[in-house]
């Protein structure tokens, strides 16, 4: 029986991308092979429990909601997060996976709404980009830039252009929480007239950094 190690499944309101607002069942797998300094979720780094597939299954349905989120630490680190984005697609759920970028989407379930990060230079792990990603993604998908500084956001705007991203889905730019002052993100967009879409993370303004919802 499949299995999958899990750090949590809970009931919010999704923060992020173009499901922002809706209820939504996040399910939270454990670990991850990046270390970006911003990252607000280290404690799905080790951990976690065993969960079976049917038992996740029978947990989500029990908060009847229509949108599902499978995240992390990095979800695509467990090969049975394959199966169970699968399952939960099979299961009727509009269905999104919140991954770093860094690991091979091509075997995704195309059913799913990928929302993808391309990481900048002020996450330390730019280095783990996989840029052949881009070329898997579907209209349907976000691309998601979280921008520290300046630098990152000219560095993002190089990658917007190299790969004409816009074109291939939406582009989602953030602002680091404490980090990067989001009404300066928002000028530097209109100013620049980008193609992107800017968000603030629609949960930490209602709840602050608990537990990352």
């Amino acid at each position: 029986m499949s299995r999958l190690r899990i750090t949590e499944i809970f009931h919010s309101l999704q923060g992020e991308a173009a499901s922002i607002g809706w209820r939504t069942v996040f399910v939270r797998l454990t670990g991850c092979p990046l270390r970006c300094g911003y990252c607000d979720t280290a404690y799905a780094f080790k951990g976690g429990e065993w969960w079976k597939i049917d038992a996740i299954l029978e947990q989500v349905a029990g908060f009847a909601a229509r949108y599902v989120t499978v995240t992390g630490g990095e979800p695509l680190a467990q090969p049975e997060c394959l199966t169970l984005l699968g399952a939960l697609c099979d299961a009727g759920y509009r269905v999104s996976l919140e991954t770093s970028g860094a690991l091979d989407v091509t075997p995704v379930d195309p059913r799913v709404v990928k929302v993808m990060d391309l990481k900048t230079p002020g996450s330390g792990e730019v280095d783990k980009n996989r840029y052949a990603n881009i070329e898997h993604l579907s209209p349907a998908d976000q691309v998601k830039f979280v921008i520290a500084d300046e630098a990152d956001y000219q560095w993002s705007c190089e990658q917007l252009r190299r790969w004409d991203l816009a074109a291939r889905c939406e582009v989602l730019f953030s602002p680091v929480a404490g980090q990067m002052r989001p009404a300066q993100l928002a000028e530097w967009i209109l100013r620049d007239r980008l193609d992107v879409r800017f968000q603030l993370q629609l949960h930490k303004i209602l709840w602050g950094n608990e537990a990352g919802r």
